[in-house]
């Protein structure tokens, strides 16, 4: 059974830094895409910042310069080190996964972690 875990969310004031970490288990075969997602109540769920196994990453545009995605293969794990935060940051944060073949497609969300941002 797959298991994605979270950790490394809290308060913070505007401008300082917070690392999200995302550990996977129960992987049999490969992880394709390792990502985050944001969710603010009453809106939808956006991408933060993704990584494939081949190295691609993708970040959305209100991120870029401030946040980096970074991925241990070998542990199945996910960061995502968030500097220079915003009030706008705000917001509850999801581990996403994407598996690769044979499983491909096949996608799983952790439980989310709470980011907050005081100005």
């Amino acid at each position: 059974q797959v298991r994605l875990v979270e950790s490394g969310g809290g308060l913070v004031q505007a401008g300082g830094s917070l690392r999200l970490s995302c550990a996977a288990s129960g992987i049999k075969y490969s992880i394709a895409t390792m990502g985050w997602y944001r969710q603010v109540s009453g809106s939808q769920r956006e991408l933060v910042a993704t990584k494939t196994s081949g190295g691609y990453t993708n970040y959305a545009d209100a991120v870029k310069g401030r946040f980096t995605i970074s991925r241990d293969g070998a542990k199945n794990t996910v960061y995502l080190q968030m500097n220079i935060l915003k009030p706008e940051d705000t917001a509850v944060y999801y581990c996403n996964i994407v598996l690769g073949w044979p499983q491909s497609g096949s996608q799983y969300w952790g439980q989310g972690t709470q980011v907050t941002v005081s100005s």
